[in-house]
């Protein structure tokens, strides 16, 4: 037999190239690039579509009735430029952080978001935990019990926790396990007695563990147990019906059959096999519903007085502050971006046909 050259092995690497993992990885940064930037002209043109005047707005009734004083308010904030030229503006004070000032309370739109984006992140990650948990542990559980009453009462219960509408569950309670029982806090963050613990992360929960201080930890738990709870219930009920789904659909594959006539134990099959290919839509939902409740708390930060950026959007349309409103947009446009991101890359992690494909 003629022996290899040892040329095709080195042509066959160069064609390999770049490990497809960390071709598919730059693909969907170049992706994610192009759709920050669509993300800044979108906020951009609509926000400046929005049938309001930045300078009356800004200035009052009386000021703006003031020739003068209007003309030197449009030169300084730039609105006497074409709008091409305050978009470029725009972009160039984004990259250094600067969001605009609000026109009703006179402060940077960056550092009032800076308060505001970690409250609701702590909201919504206190949600999303208990939600993966449960939802995806009752949709395994009525996949493996499909047909039986387990089966029918899990499908049921995530009916009805789709259904309910999250302003009506967060008014019914409040009512009941504040007014009412006296469970827990109803309103705000921490306790008016208590200092909060120095910022680190803008988590209550979790710059109160790095300082140590346990008192405001478990009042700040305390505070969080029911705007999540409230949030979590939707949250549950989409991902248990996505889970049993997706179990379902796995457990009918050959490769599963395989694992099991080979012997291998029952839980090895359910969490290697059966859970693992049902990773890539259950994560898909995740992604999505995370960035829902980023986005969609208005209602609920507003009845549980939570300083989210669901309450500061509601305050900020409410008063047609136009810089807050655009740091709004800006945000949540930016947070589903990384989220889609984020998804995109566990999917490669975890499906290999992902990424060669």
């Amino acid at each position: 037999m003629p022996r290899s050259s040892g040329v095709q092995p080195i042509a066959s690497t160069a064609r390999r190239g770049v490990h497809p993992l960390a071709r598919y990885l730059a693909a969907r940064l170049a992706v994610t690039v192009l759709l920050l930037v669509g993300v800044t002209l979108v906020t951009f043109v609509l926000t400046n579509l929005v049938p309001a005047d930045p300078v009356q707005a800004s200035l009052g009734e009386q000021a703006a009735a003031n020739p003068e004083i209007v003309e030197a308010f449009r030169e300084r904030a730039g609105l006497d430029q074409p709008l091409p030229v305050q978009y470029v503006t725009f972009l160039g004070n984004l990259v250094q952080g600067d969001l605009g000032t609000s026109q009703q309370t006179r402060q940077a739109v960056s550092a009032e978001l800076g308060r505001a984006v970690p409250a609701t992140i702590e909201l919504a990650l206190g949600a999303i935990v208990v939600s993966a948990i449960l939802g995806v542990g009752l949709g395994m559980i009525a996949a493996l019990k499909r047909r039986s009453a387990v089966d029918q009462i899990i499908r049921l219960v995530s009916t009805i926790g789709i259904s309910i509408p999250s302003f009506w569950l967060a008014l019914i309670v409040y009512y009941v396990f504040f007014f009412q029982l006296r469970l827990f806090p109803g309103s705000g963050r921490l306790s008016a007695i208590l200092t909060p613990p120095p910022t680190v992360t803008g988590l209550y929960t979790v710059d109160s563990l790095i300082a140590g201080d346990m008192v405001a930890f478990s009042d700040a738990l305390a505070h969080l147990v029911l705007p999540a709870s409230v949030l979590a219930l939707y949250t549950i009920g989409l991902l248990t019906r996505f889970a049993r789904s997706a179990v379902l659909e796995v457990l009918d594959q050959d490769y599963v059959r395989t694992a099991r006539a080979k012997g291998l134990p029952g839980r090895a099959v359910l969490l290697g096999y059966v859970l693992r290919g049902s990773l890539v839509p259950i994560i898909t939902v995740m992604g999505i519903a995370f960035g829902s409740l980023l986005s969609g708390t208005v209602l609920v930060e507003n009845v549980f007085s939570w300083n989210g950026i669901g309450q500061y959007s509601y305050n900020a349309a409410t008063r047609l502050d136009l810089p807050a409103i655009m740091g709004v947009g800006l945000v949540v446009g930016v947070v589903y971006i990384l989220l889609n991101l984020l998804v995109d890359v566990l999917y490669g992690v975890i499906d290999p046909r992902v990424r060669v494909a």
